[in-house]
């Protein structure tokens, strides 16, 4: 998959921008400030459909202006696509393909597989479970078209059970059996959704251990668990029934907390450092050879299930990361064959010095 171009209208500090693509290295080089990560993200929102900084759809529309929209022409292997998303500031956020609209987001994740290299992954680190999750519901949506879908149906119906449990705590009212309809597709939804979860951290750790000694040529092991609710006394055989289980025994404190205190919506992923969470014990190169690992385990590994190789966009991370860890990368990006990159950086010659060390063709933009 190669994005020759790429079009912005009004999309943050961007009024009009328009680019024609190299199908290797791509790169954005200017001061603070000037939009390069803005243009990141649209490359960003091609692929799953909204901002990697976390951004609402609404927040990303230009100031004083009523839409953004953000086009691109996409070689894919027998044909080419033109992908384009517009928001306007009074209605619903539309991707279209070859102008067709998509019914629902889940049918677009997964066409354009991208990974994101930036400063903002040390959150995964020291931010709550709720980053690492999403960070792993995105890894197993680019790679399974029908987990998203499964994803959503099980937030939704968890904020039913959480609106009933708070109406019948405000009114002072209590009907198990109302209570109960939401079982069936909790646990319906929920153990789907963990038995892709579990199954897709146990092909990612192994990846994660290798480019970690690679990268960092350290005696420290580290590894990637998954965590659940679900995992102990797990029964494959009657799959649905260690969540059925949770939900009773857990019914009277939900019912007292005025939420569903149990199931997939609390996993979290465990970075371990020799058996201690790396955030306690890591210094900050090893968190960051422990991050960049991570990221290129997760391009190798939806490579290897989706047949297709995911573009990669890396954030000014030459002014994060030391001269050997930069030298790593670019070793690791040559042997990888990771396909098109798209590289921001705030100094002209040092990308340039970067780019030489990769033996592709290159763009070098001035933003």
């Amino acid at each position: 998959m190669i994005i020759k171009k790429l079009s912005l209208y009004n999309f943050k500090n961007h009024s009009e921008k328009r680019f024609e693509f190299s199908p290797q290295i791509n790169c954005f080089v200017g001061n603070n400030g000037a939009g390069k990560t803005n243009i990141l993200d649209a490359l960003h929102y091609l692929s799953v459909g909204k901002s990697f900084l976390g951004n609402t759809d609404f927040n990303n529309i230009k100031s004083e202006e009523d839409f953004f929209t953000i086009d691109a022409e996409i070689q894919n292997d027998d044909s080419e696509d033109i992908i384009k998303i517009s928001q306007p500031k009074e209605s619903k956020k539309i991707i279209k393909k070859n102008d067709k609209s998509y019914d629902r987001l889940a049918d677009h994740i997964g066409y354009l597989p991208s990974v994101m290299i930036s400063p903002y992954d040390s959150n995964l680190i020291s931010d709550s479970g709720e980053s690492r999750r999403k960070f792993l519901d995105s890894m197993i949506s680019q790679t399974d078209s029908e987990y998203l879908f499964d994803l959503i149906q099980y937030q939704k119906t968890v904020q039913q059970r959480n609106a009933l449990l708070k109406y019948f705590a405000k009114n002072r009212v209590w009907d198990k059996d109302s209570l109960e309809i939401y079982d069936d597709p909790i646990t319906k939804f929920g153990t789907k959704i963990f038995i892709k979860r579990r199954d897709f951290v146990e092909k990612l750790n192994p990846i994660v251990k290798n480019f970690y000694q690679i990268i960092s040529g350290g005696k420290e092991k580290v590894s990637v668990l998954y965590e659940s609710h679900l995992l102990e006394d797990f029964d494959s055989t009657h799959p649905d029934r260690k969540f059925k289980d949770l939900l009773k025994e857990s019914l009277d404190k939900d019912r007292m907390l005025t939420y569903t205190s149990k199931g997939i919506h609390k996993d979290d992923l465990l970075f371990e450092m020799d058996s201690v969470l790396i955030k306690k014990i890591g210094s900050q190169g090893q968190q960051k050879s422990f991050l960049i690992s991570l990221k290129l385990a997760q391009m190798s590994l939806i490579k290897e299930l989706t047949k297709k190789t995911p573009i990669l966009l890396l954030d000014d991370i030459f002014d994060k990361l030391d001269d050997n860890r930069v030298s790593q990368l670019i070793e690791l990006v040559n042997q990888e064959n990771f396909g098109q990159i798209f590289i921001t950086d705030t100094h002209r010659e040092r990308t340039e010095s970067v780019v030489k060390k990769i033996n592709e063709e290159s763009i070098i933009f001035e933003i």
